[in-house]
Order: C-alpha cells, then structure tokens, then sequence
C-alpha cells in the first residue's frame, strides 16, 4: 500500500492575496499528485488550517478539495495541530469528520496514568493519533502513551510535536524520540524542517508559513510513503524566490538605488524579498518610497513583493549619562514597581533578560518565539 503524508499546511495564514493563493495552490498540487500517484490514503499530521476557525473562503476551497478525493475513493486520516487545535474540542476538522471527508485518528482513554490510543484500522493498516496543543503542551502527555495492539497490521503514529533531535541545540519543551512507541512509520507533524530519521519524518510545511520560512526554505513539500518503508520527498515548487540584500546609507536616494538594482534581476513571476540594511547617515526609512519600488517590480511582472527593514539603523548617538543614572533600564523598572505595587513584578527582571534571548543561526521564527514563550512561562508558573 501506498500513502501520502502532509503536514502543516495552515491553509489561511498568509496576508498577502498572492502567498495565500499559492499555499492553497501547494495544498491542491499535493493532493493532485496523490490521485495522479493513485495513492491508497492521506494522512495531515496537524495545522491542516491555520486557526480553529478558518475564513469561510478558505473552508469552501479546502471542502472541495476533500470532495474529490472521495471521489476518488482515497480515505484522508487527521490530527489537530498547535494552530487548528481548540481547548473546547470544536473546529472545522470536526465538519469535515461529520462531512464524511476526513477521519480524526485521535481516539483515547486513560487508564492507570496512561494514555492508551486505539487504532483506526483501515485495510492492512493501523493508524494511531495524538494532537498538538496550544504552547507545546502536548509533550508533557506524549511519554504516557500506549497503543491499544493491532497485531499483524503495519502501525502508523501520527503526532504533531517537536522530537528533541530535531533541533537537538535550542532549550524547548520537547520529546525524546526514544520513548515512543514502536511502530512502522511515525508521521510528525509541527516543525517546518527536513527531517527524515529511521522511520520517523516530519511531512511539511506545505508551503512556507512567513517571510523568513519562505526566504530559508523557498517551496514547501509533502511525502509518498509504502508499507515497504520506502519513504520519498516531493517538493513542491510552483514560484521561485528572489532574495535581495541591499546596504542603504542614503535613504533620500534609496528609491532610486533600488530601483536601479531591480533593473538589474530577473523579476518576472519571481517572489522578491527586498532586505534593506545598513546605517542611515542621512534621511529616515519613511523617506524611502516603497510603493514607487513595488510599482516598478509590479510592471516587470514580479508575483508578490515583501520588504524587510528590520536591519535598518539610525547612527548611534552618543550621550552623557551621569552615574546616577547609569543603570537607566534598573531605574525604570524600580519606579514603575513603586507605582504599580504587584506579586509579579518580582519576575521583571528574570523577564526582561528572557527578552533579550536573539535568535539562534538555525532556528526558524516559530521555533525561536516557542522557546521565547516557553523560557517566560517557566519565569510566571514555576
């Protein structure tokens, strides 16, 4: 038998027309393959959408998706991950079950401090699930699982979680791979990274979820997997990217340094990142006029533009600061506690310093504000 494994297709998130259009685009490409590739089922390890609660349009597209696949008699096998999970048990993914579109394999009961998951048996295949939470709470949980034996069929687990080998250097809630049950094939869902150890593979994204996700990984991917254990990447690339860096110094002649470099790059059909850095030595960022730039890339055919000017500065000016005042950031905080008297302020400081974290070199947006996130929560609930 052969299946499809997505994940973390967060169909929704995007704000951009054109980016929303092409991750629903992926979505659709990946599901077209599995038809083409006459796959026997799919399995979404998580995040199908991007909120419990998806923008109608959104629902209406993926709905028909769905449809055709059940025309074409391939069964779609689901978890709920950290974005489309809802603490009241309710969603669209609960639609979609009641539809006859989809199967949640979440099925579980406790018993003696352990949480044992039933199977969802479809043909020669056992499929056992267990979903994201919000904040990564669901790997305080994963440790206490058991599965219900399904003896003589090949044993699948869907989760979506962080394994600790995965992003073994960054100080996160997260699972040893060595404590979860034996199976034949473990379909992750959650972190968006290339990830493929033994029989263990995180399956998305689908598509890049943000700006920097689309400037690292460029195109999304999903995978095609066999009851042999042959496990194959497809990515899936229907845009190329175009990053350019440019040092401004001059922001009253930064349009037109710009737009001199874009006259230079292949633009059409590209998506353009335009990173801006550099220390201002005359004008402000305003002075910059980006819609001039989007304009001129618009009229050479670019898909969608993004900008990025977070590594813009103004010169540093230097200032006398007396020794009383040294200590400026101490200073503040020590006013603001004697006019806002609090249990909590107690944590400022240890706060303030957890706000100072910078992202690691391999780490990913959502990777850093969940461990940003998680260093806080352990400050406030000890």
């Amino acid at each position: 038998m052969k299946f499809a494994h997505l994940a973390d297709c967060h169909l929704g998130s995007w704000r951009y027309p054109e980016l929303q259009h092409l991750n629903f685009e992926s979505f659709k490409y990946a599901l077209d393959m599995c038809k083409k590739e006459k796959i026997d089922f799919v399995l979404i390890a998580g995040d199908l959408f991007d909120s419990a609660y998806p923008p109608i349009e959104i629902i209406k597209d993926t709905f028909n998706e769905f449809r055709k696949l059940k025309e074409a008699n391939i069964p779609v096998f689901i978890i709920a991950g950290s974005h489309d999970y809802s603490i009241s048990g309710k969603s669209f993914l609960d639609v979609l079950e009641k539809s006859g579109f989809a199967v949640n394999v979440y099925k579980s009961e406790e018993r003696n401090g352990s949480i044992i998951l039933e199977p969802t048996i479809y043909k020669n295949v056992a499929i056992y699930g267990f979903p994201g939470k919000k904040t990564g709470l669901e790997v305080y949980d994963i440790p206490k699982i058991r599965l219900q034996d399904a003896p003589g069929l090949f044993k699948i687990l869907m989760l979506h979680t962080t394994l600790k080998d995965a992003l073994p250097t960054l100080d996160i809630p997260s699972v040893d791979r060595k404590i979860l049950p034996q199976v034949d094939y473990i379909a992750l869902g959650h972190l968006h990274l290339l990830y493929e150890k033994e029989n263990a593979v995180y399956g998305g994204p689908i598509y890049p979820n943000n700006a920097s996700e689309l400037e690292d990984l460029k195109y999304g991917a999903f995978y095609i997997v066999d009851t042999n254990k042959n496990i194959k990447r497809h990515n899936i690339k229907l845009k190329d990217v175009l990053v350019l860096d440019l040092e401004i110094t001059d922001s009253l002649e930064g349009t037109e340094t710009i737009i001199k470099e874009l006259k230079n790059q292949p633009l059409k059909d590209k998506i353009l990142i335009l990173k801006l850095k550099g220390v201002l030595e005359r004008g402000k960022i305003v002075d910059i006029n980006f819609n001039k730039i989007e304009e001129f890339a618009r009229s050479q055919g670019v898909f969608c533009f993004l900008k990025n000017t977070t590594k813009l500065f103004f010169p540093i000016v230097e200032m006398d600061v007396s020794p009383q005042t040294e200590d400026f950031e101490k200073e503040i905080v020590n006013n603001f506690c004697i006019k806002n008297p609090h249990e909590l302020n107690k944590h400022i400081p240890l706060l303030l310093s957890t706000l100072n974290l910078e992202k690691k070199e391999d780490e990913i947006s959502r990777t850093f504000e969940d461990r940003l996130f998680a260093d806080s929560k352990r400050i406030l609930f000890p």
